[in-house]
């Protein structure tokens, strides 16, 4: 690997919440629309050199080749089949790229903008995923390579971080009810379902 990425190093953020909801089983509902993954997915570099520019994106892949289903009686996950033929395979850019590593390396790195769809005809850049299907995110960073022939070099030039904790299943609707409510008690934007909350004014 380049020396610009050899040494790239990235902490997942909230990392007990995530090992939380990996613990239930995590979910992500995808929607025709889009929507926002939650827990967001947040990491801290270091390691970068602070001059080079890069570029970070996600992608999603399939756990597995299978498709699932969940029974309620028992609680769990059950393979119901052959995965559904995969969705195109998108990569989602950090609006922000590309940037200084000394940029990159001062803040947490978010990507909230990200969203989930089912829709196979998205034409908004959503990453496209089959529902009750498993899929673990990626994330890489990508030295942004001067050389006039950097495509040479394109396999030297990234680094790429999987958090196991991080898998999830894509649903429509929330199948696990500890899930919903772990969601709704963690999740800042979901204080109007919680039950017997104030109103803030």
């Amino acid at each position: 690997k380049n020396r610009r990425v050899c040494h790239a190093a990235a902490r997942l953020e909230m990392g007990s919440l995530w090992e939380e909801f990996n613990r239930l089983g995590t979910e992500m509902i995808v929607t025709k629309a889009g929507r926002r993954m939650f827990p967001t997915f947040q990491v801290k570099l270091s390691g970068l050199d602070p001059l080079a520019d890069y570029v970070l994106l996600m992608d999603f892949i399939p756990l597995d080749d299978k498709r699932y289903r969940y029974a309620f009686h028992s609680s769990s996950w059950l393979a119901a089949g052959r995965a559904d033929p995969a969705a195109p395979g998108r990569v989602h850019f950090h609006p922000d790229s590309p940037a200084k590593g000394a940029q990159w390396m001062r803040q947490i790195v978010s990507f909230d903008k990200l969203k989930l769809t089912n829709n196979l005809l998205d034409d908004n850049g959503h990453i496209i995923l089959n529902s009750m299907h498993r899929y673990q995110p990626r994330f890489h960073v990508v030295f942004v390579d001067p050389r006039r022939d950097s495509e040479r070099f394109a396999h030297q030039n990234f680094k790429s971080f999987s958090f196991p904790e991080t898998q999830f299943m894509a649903v429509t609707a929330y199948q696990n009810h500890r899930i919903t409510q772990l969601k709704i008690a963690s999740n800042p934007f979901a204080k109007g379902f919680r039950d017997g909350d104030p109103e803030p004014w």
